[in-house]
């Protein structure tokens, strides 16, 4: 077994009572064309593949140019706001989250926060009041400009800037946007705002390696450099065409298979909560990608054990849809060791000299064996431990199984036209310049959806 391999590794055993591998070796070809597409230079989705390899060929100055601005605003500021929504600001909040304490005192970091993701007018005067008296400074991403939720956000926000700051405003405010088009890029050069680019072959969902994660999560004091290596190692690893070397595409075809047979909703577990906001990057990923045509699996996150004590009798006992991929962390940095305790008030002292994270992998393996006997598939992903190399790793890993896996869908991994849709609905309802013409057939759809379910 290679170092790699037992750093980050996937075990399929429990699938076997419900994919043969006969089943699975009928794809090999399929797969290995799909590989091949993918990679090469006359790729029909070459537009938007440049993901692909990019850690491989990252700039080396425009890494340090990200970690030079990063100092910066650590050196100036107490708070960053990182206005984005989906992969604008879901992988840098996924990788910020995982590695960052739960609990902290420091007043002396650089906080990241987050506008942008939501419409609330409670949220972003709540979030104006909690920067006063605070330095600022801001990096809006967004590759059109025109994305609604950011726009309104950085409106009010910028506005803020110009009155707190003057002319110093340009200096604080970061934009991230397409090397060449949108309101933002556009907005860059009239203003003089500084920027990075977002690579023009790479969509939003895909973007947590570019500047759109790398940015945010340098000022937030983590080790981007050691980020890239890992999903650079993953890179390498997963350039295998052959699904039984390549545990992506394996995972892929798993899931595939498994939808053929019913099961149309993947639960992504772990029993770390500090995972949970890569869950909700990995929901982005997977249902933006694969949720088209009618076709796609419906992608849940839980963090045991907590979600055992909600919906765990669902899973154990409800209908039969459900399997689950289980992601578990070797190895903790942190631990806690239980004790003896003399009157043993609470008759545990069984478990004296167990860690918590003894008991979290027993609890693991006890769940994956009553859902098993349930008759839910498990697939279980292991890393050594969580850190900006292993998630690297991971967050690539799971870009080239999405990929792979739309693919023997049939569907384009890379469009989103049911965003489309509401997209479009919400500019016509706001009296939006160039929708006109469908608002007034809207508001009549709307009033007979709404008579006819009083």
């Amino acid at each position: 077994m290679t170092v790699t391999e037992q750093a980050f590794s996937l075990n399929f055993s429990l699938l076997s009572k419900f994919i043969n591998e006969d089943e699975k070796f009928k794809y090999a070809e399929i797969i290995s064309n799909i590989h091949e597409e993918m990679h090469a230079s006359t790729s029909k989705d070459k537009g938007a593949i440049g993901w692909i390899d990019l850690a491989l060929k990252q700039n080396r100055e425009e890494v340090d140019r990200i970690l030079s601005v990063a100092n910066e605003i650590r050196d100036k500021s107490a708070v960053l706001i990182v206005i984005g929504i989906g992969g604008s600001y879901l992988g840098a909040k996924a990788v910020q989250d995982a590695l960052s304490p739960y609990f902290s005192k420091q007043t002396d970091k650089t906080e990241v926060i987050y506008a942008g993701q939501n419409m609330s007018g409670a949220y972003i005067n709540q979030l104006l009041q909690y920067i006063e008296n605070r330095e600022v400074y801001v990096n809006v991403i967004s590759k059109s400009g025109t994305t609604l939720e950011p726009a309104i956000s950085f409106r009010v926000i910028k506005s803020y800037m110009e009155k707190r700051y003057g002319e110093e405003m340009k200096n604080r405010i970061i934009l991230t946007t397409d090397p060449t088009n949108g309101l933002l890029r556009k907005l860059a050069k009239e203003e003089g705002f500084r920027s990075f680019e977002v690579p023009a072959d790479v969509g939003g969902r895909f973007s947590v390696l570019t500047p759109v994660g790398l940015f945010p999560l340098a000022v937030g004091e983590i080790d981007i450099k050691a980020l890239l290596d890992g999903a650079k190692q993953a890179t390498n690893d997963l350039m295998i065409s052959n699904f039984k070397e390549n545990e992506a595409y394996e995972y892929a075809l798993s899931r595939y298979l498994l939808e053929k047979k019913g099961y149309i909703l993947e639960i992504m577990a772990s029993f770390e909560p500090s995972l949970r906001n890569v869950f909700e990057w990995w929901k982005q990923l997977f249902g933006e990608s694969e949720g088209k045509d009618g076709k796609g699996i419906f992608p849940v996150s839980v963090t045991y054990t907590t979600d055992l004590h909600s919906i765990g009798q669902y899973v154990q006992a409800g209908k039969r849809q459900i399997f689950e991929t289980i992601l578990h962390i070797r190895n903790q940095k942190e631990d806690h060791t239980l004790k003896y305790v003399d009157n043993n008030f609470d008759q545990l002292n069984f478990l004296e000299n167990k860690t918590f994270h003894d008991m979290n992998t027993i609890a693991k393996n006890s769940t994956i064996l009553a859902h098993y006997d349930g008759e839910v598939p498990v697939i279980q992903v292991e890393m050594n431990q969580l850190d900006e190399y292993h998630l690297g790793y991971l967050l690539y890993f799971f870009q080239k199984a999405c990929a792979m896996s739309a693919y023997l869908s049939g569907v384009n991994p890379f469009d989103q036209p049911g965003v489309e849709s509401y997209k479009n609905n919400i500019f016509a309802l706001l009296n939006k310049p160039g929708y006109e013409s469908i608002k007034e057939e809207l508001e009549e759809r709307l009033d007979q959806i709404f008579s006819e379910n009083k």
